[in-house]
């Protein structure tokens, strides 16, 4: 088998376990609320309506339907391959593994099919729903199957990145970052480069090929740019060959390098400090605060950590250099936000991502390389310690922050926002970055399994912004009669508050905890509607307000119940 029994043990497990019909179930049940709530949000509580009506409703939701999830089973894909291999070297399970009879290929394909076991059959679950949504009209089978097709690319493309990254860089942060600035990144190199030469010539065509958003936008809207009258002359046929050539490049790179990058050098390192003894120097000071003297003045993150600092601001370059090359156009994107806001959005998310990845995996990597427990038994207070961390992911994490600060100050230096702007999107996006911080650090906390914190803490910070794009999409879509159909967007907001209080009062409920799952999704969809209304001070209150109380609601119990989240013992001394 291709794949050896890596993925056979995987195949054989999962379906034992009752998470994976609850994500399945869930999967649909969260696409059947969104198709609810567009209905209303299109109709209401209209009785009558035409077939043609029907028909551009089916059109419009397989369009959601279908960018929604090309999103989600990308970086789902992205995270869990990255994080299937990450976790296997924070815990030196990997070195096991290679001295096995192991094939090459069947570590790599092995991890990588084990790691999108989930996200294939969530592709097969959504398939009867595309299927019901043929039945509203406006979508043929030819365009389902080609969606369905280019997600499937798409999604062994991110894997096989993935799974590259984790299998070259050593420590978890990397991995995770450079996974998803790669991805990122070769996204928008790709809409330039086709923009440069031409979206229409045929170099264009196949560089374009590259971009499974663009390849589905020429599915799921056949007639907004080449007018012709038969879907199937539409067929996609060059970014499936794209995206496979790709994926198939990445394998093999992974394949010839595996056991070339494994283990690393510090492993060899280690072994002959162990048989000679090693090089004595003379040992450094440190801090009063040792946490916080760890995590910024040692590479305790990597040696190259720098490196993905410098290609994250080349992206932000490049982001700026995109957007602000002609700031005369006043078209809005969806009707909702200018371009440059876009860009902004764009890279806010992403810092805020890279924020939270710091965070979390600050605490994973020492639980997963047995150090935590070394400073368990420390004289360490809990507020050193999340203080410690909190501080030092903002340091590690600078660049990530200040960069769209500067962005904002280019906006102001355009005359496209206003200095009473420039403070709310400051203060604001600063507030995010503190939540994010936080919830990286509550999930590690919350957690036992490294692997399950990450998916979680990431994926909260992820769908919440997933969830915030999609009402915005169906409130526009509302229009004037928004008000009748507020009741339709409860259902909505309500999966979200439960999702959130799931994932927050996992290991240590509160009160507080409680409140903020339950408000927390309420107060963002107000932000939305204010953002919509051009309020922008209403927006930045609400923002402050909420993201600040979560942000509390979680350091609180962060630091008195320090001892038990993480079984400390403690005893008093009198």
């Amino acid at each position: 088998m291709l794949a050896g029994p890596i993925f056979s043990r995987e195949a054989l497990t999962a379906p034992r376990q009752l998470k994976t019909y609850v994500l399945r179930a869930g999967y649909l049940f969260a696409f059947f609320v969104l198709l609810y709530t567009a209905n209303q949000a299109t109709f209401g509580w209209q009785q009558y309506r035409s077939l043609g009506a029907t028909a551009r409703f089916g059109a419009y939701v397989f369009q959601i339907f279908s960018f929604i999830q090309l999103t989600l089973l990308i970086f789902a894909a992205l995270l869990f391959s990255a994080g299937n291999v990450a976790a296997e070297k924070d815990r030196r399970t990997l070195l096991l593994l290679l001295m096995t009879d192991l094939k090459d290929r069947e570590l790599v394909f092995g991890k990588l099919f084990a790691s999108l076991l989930n996200m294939a059959t969530l592709l097969l679950c959504s398939l009867p729903l595309f299927v019901f949504v043929r039945l509203l009209g406006g979508v043929s089978t030819v365009q389902v199957a080609w969606a369905l097709g280019i997600t499937a690319a798409a999604v062994y493309a991110a894997g096989s990145w993935g799974i590259l990254v984790a299998f070259w860089r050593e420590k978890t942060f990397q991995t995770l970052s450079i996974s998803m600035l790669g991805v990122v990144a070769f996204i928008a190199i790709v809409e330039m480069l086709a923009v440069l030469v031409g979206a229409e010539s045929t170099a264009g065509r196949w560089i374009g090929a590259f971009d499974p958003y663009r390849s589905l936008l020429r599915v799921v809207s056949p007639f907004a740019t080449e007018n012709l009258t038969r879907i199937n002359q539409l067929a996609p046929w060059e970014s499936l060959v794209a995206l496979v050539g790709l994926s198939a490049v990445l394998n093999g790179i992974a394949i010839f390098n595996v056991r070339r990058w494994n283990p690393s050098r510090t492993v060899f390192i280690a072994a002959k400090e162990d048989k000679t003894g090693g090089r004595t120097r003379q040992a450094r000071t440190v801090w009063n605060q040792p946490i916080l003297w760890r995590e910024i003045m040692t590479k305790a993150y990597g040696r190259k950590i720098v490196l993905i600092k410098l290609a994250y601001i080349a992206f932000a370059l490049l982001i700026g250099y995109a957007l602000f090359r002609d700031t005369s156009s006043d078209s809005l994107v969806l009707g909702m936000i200018y371009w440059q806001g876009v860009g902004l959005v764009l890279l806010s998310l992403l810092s805020l991502m890279l924020v939270n990845a710091q965070a979390v995996t600050s605490i994973t990597t020492e639980r997963d390389g047995q150090t935590l427990e070394v400073l368990l038994v420390s004289e360490i207070t809990p507020k050193e310690f999340i203080g410690g961390k909190l501080l030092g992911v903002f340091y590690n994490a600078k660049e990530a922050i200040l960069v769209p600060l500067v962005l904002v100050g280019l906006m102001l230096g355009q005359g496209l926002i206003l200095p009473a702007q420039v403070v709310y999107l400051s203060v604001g996006f600063l507030m995010l970055c503190a939540f994010a911080a936080m919830l990286g650090l509550h999930s590690a906390i919350s957690f036992d399994n490294s692997r399950t914190a990450i998916i979680n803490s990431m994926g909260t910070v992820f769908f919440l912004f997933i969830g915030i794009f999609i009402c915005m999409i169906l409130i526009v879509e509302a229009r004037s009669s928004f008000a009748l159909q507020l009741p339709s967007f409860l259902i909505f907001i309500v999966g979200g508050s439960i999702g959130l209080w799931t994932s927050l009062t996992h290991k240590n409920p509160s009160p507080a905890l409680t409140l903020s799952a339950g408000v927390l999704p309420f107060i963002t969809f107000y932000a939305i509607t204010a953002f919509l209304l051009g309020e922008s001070f209403s927006v930045f209150l609400a923002v402050f307000a909420a993201y600040g109380f979560t942000a509390l609601a979680m350091l609180v119990p962060a630091i008195s119940e320090f001892d038990l989240s993480l079984g400390r013992a403690t005893i008093e001394k009198g």
